[in-house]
């Protein structure tokens, strides 16, 4: 990419963490590697606005090869969420768009972001400025199988309830969708399981080395509104939620959770439950070698 291509506030992040990034793997376009990655993929998560403007996270499904890339600069999604998913309002045209896609079977990932810029009955398609890759780190292997599923409607909660609860303390990944600066990114975060804490409707997470980048961070440091998205690999279950978000930077606290360079935290304003939303289950996870190198929190 021409110029600089980090906003004010990844740059900010980066500097309150004391590292930098030139982003010389961040492009305009998205190179054939990552254009072929795309349509080998049963889903692809999502992040955008609602209407209130609050980030929401999604995942859309489909059969391999239901994302395709007619040019570098264009993804086509035969899939859009259905009316109950309550991050439908964010996909219209002309709105911002962040997608992951990530390969729990090889735990390859690759970010592209951009606009929204046809929707119809058959699906979506996007129009792609920010296009880069991720390293393996903290992705637990897994692999997929397709079932027949009967979706129930989604079921929508205040805060966070006991079924939620359990959800994430047995987690070892997350998705994150942020905003800021006129754009949306999805991001992924992955640990043992126990790596959230849970203290009634607030989870703590920590951030562990990465890439440098700070696009996560930096987005909460302009606009603290983010979304996060817990999978139940065994069910096809989907939690996502909305909520403000704080960064903590330094203090003992760091110290309770081994590889934790830095934490936040994550106040769950509301969120919905969506059973069997995914025709999709996996297998017993394998954990990351970088994931067994982190720690849990002892208190929850």
């Amino acid at each position: 990419m021409d110029g600089q291509p980090f906003h004010r506030g990844e740059l900010a992040a980066q500097a309150r963490a004391g590292l930098n990034s030139r982003g010389a793997g961040i492009r305009s376009f998205m190179p054939d590697q990552h254009r072929e990655f795309f349509a080998l993929l049963p889903y692809l998560f999502a992040a955008g606005r609602d209407a209130a403007g609050h980030p929401i996270a999604t995942v859309l499904t489909g059969e391999e090869g239901f994302v395709a890339s007619p040019s570098p600069t264009a993804l086509s999604i035969a899939a859009q969420p259905p009316p109950d998913d309550p991050a439908m309002a964010a996909f219209a045209p002309g709105a911002p768009i962040g997608l992951l896609g990530l390969d729990f079977r090889t735990r390859r990932r690759n970010r592209a972001n951009g606009t929204v810029t046809t929707l119809t009955d058959a699906g979506l398609t996007v129009e792609v400025s920010e296009s880069f890759g991720n390293c393996a780190k903290y992705i637990q292997s897994r692999e997929p199988v397709r079932v027949p599923v009967d979706p129930a409607p989604a079921e929508a909660f205040v805060g966070l309830d006991a079924e939620a609860r359990a959800l994430i303390l047995r987690a070892d990944t997350l998705f994150i969708a942020s905003a800021a600066a006129g754009g949306v990114d999805i991001s992924h975060r992955g640990g043992q399981p126990g790596f959230v804490a849970v203290g009634g409707d607030c989870l703590t997470v920590p951030d562990f080395a990465g890439n440098s980048y700070f696009n996560t961070l930096g987005n909460l440091l302009l606009e603290p509104a983010a979304s996060l998205l817990f999978i139940d690999f065994s069910s096809g279950d989907l939690i996502q939620l909305q909520g403000e978000t704080e960064i903590i930077w330094d203090g003992a606290e760091l110290t309770e959770l081994a590889g934790a360079q830095r934490l936040w935290r994550f106040h769950s304003r509301r969120g919905w439950r969506r059973r069997a939303a995914l025709p999709l289950r996996w297998s017993e996870p394998e954990p990351a070698p970088t994931t067994l190198a982190t720690g849990i929190w002892q208190r929850q």
